[in-house]
C-alpha cells in the first residue's frame, strides 16, 4: 500500500474527501487539519485579548533574543 500526501485549494477539500471516503482501504487523517485550527484559534485568541504594552518592537525584540541566546 502507499501513501500519499496532497495539497489542495480549500474549494475542493471537501468534494476530494468525499470521493476518497467511498474508495476501499482509504484512511483519511485530518488530525493535522485539526490542529492548525485550534493553533490558528489560539493565535487569534491572544491578537484579540492583547493589550498594546503586551507588544514590544522588532528591534527590542531582537536584542531580548540575542541576550538571551548570547549573540
Amino acid at each position: 500500500m502507499k501513501q500519499l500526501t496532497v495539497t489542495i485549494p480549500d474549494e475542493f477539500y471537501n468534494s476530494f474527501v468525499e470521493f476518497f471516503k467511498h474508495v476501499p482501504e482509504v484512511k483519511i487523517d485530518e488530525s493535522q487539519e485539526e490542529y492548525n485550527r485550534s493553533i490558528e484559534k489560539m493565535v487569534i485568541d491572544r491578537v484579540k485579548n492583547a493589550k498594546p504594552e503586551d507588544y514590544i518592537s522588532w528591534e527590542e525584540s531582537k536584542k531580548r533574543l540575542n541576550a538571551k541566546w548570547n549573540k
